[in-house]
């Protein structure tokens, strides 16, 4: 269960460093001051975390379940990303995330 938790938490931080990247982008006049920006920075740092949680997951969990679980986190983004920055999240969207959910649940029925 430890190295579900560790998947489940890794993935989180991913969606949780790309909100704050696409912050630093929109907050940033140029690319050298995102770079620098905090919320750029605790992006990073949070796609770091989310890396080394991932590893931990993968000492116990198949790379075929695994891997296809942090598409989640395109979910997750697509829907924040819609709430947080108006992003378009149209029926072609909602499709592409049935879709991926749909084949997350294939996978890890077994």
């Amino acid at each position: 269960m430890f190295h579900y938790a560790a998947l489940g938490i890794s993935i989180l931080l991913g969606v949780g460093g790309q909100i704050l990247l696409k912050k630093g982008a929109m907050e940033s006049a140029t690319f050298a001051r995102q770079l620098f920006h905090l919320p750029t920075l605790m992006g990073l740092s949070l796609y770091v975390a989310s890396a080394l949680l991932y590893l931990i997951a993968l000492r116990r969990l198949p790379v075929s379940i695994a891997f296809p679980s942090v598409s989640l986190s395109y979910v997750a983004v697509a829907v924040l990303g819609n709430l947080a920055f108006q992003e378009p999240l149209g029926a072609q969207q909602l499709l592409g995330i049935a879709v991926i959910v749909s084949g997350v649940v294939l996978l890890s029925w077994s």
